[in-house]
């Protein structure tokens, strides 16, 4: 297994030990995690690539009725379209 090195600033260190935590471990979790969060990016983009291939890109209604359905479920609005 390939070593590496991480500086800490004086306080996380800190926590880490107040605390007992290994940070050896936690910077495994967190890589994994992040690491799977990106598979998990590249896969909704491939989806959703092939769904607008498939069906084309959504209209300006389209988008504003699953912005009320988000708005809906979460109880915030929808995020305005930038750009």
């Amino acid at each position: 297994m390939p070593r590496l090195q991480v500086y800490l600033p004086e306080d996380i260190h800190a926590q880490l030990k107040a605390r007992g935590f290994s940070p050896s471990e936690l910077l495994r979790n967190a890589v994994t995690a992040e690491v799977h969060r990106h598979e998990l990016i590249e896969q909704a983009e491939t989806y959703l690539a092939e769904l607008i291939a498939e069906v084309g890109e959504p209209t300006a209604a389209d988008r504003a009725h699953a912005a009320s359905i988000a708005e809906a479920a979460t109880g915030t609005p929808a995020m305005a379209k930038v750009g």
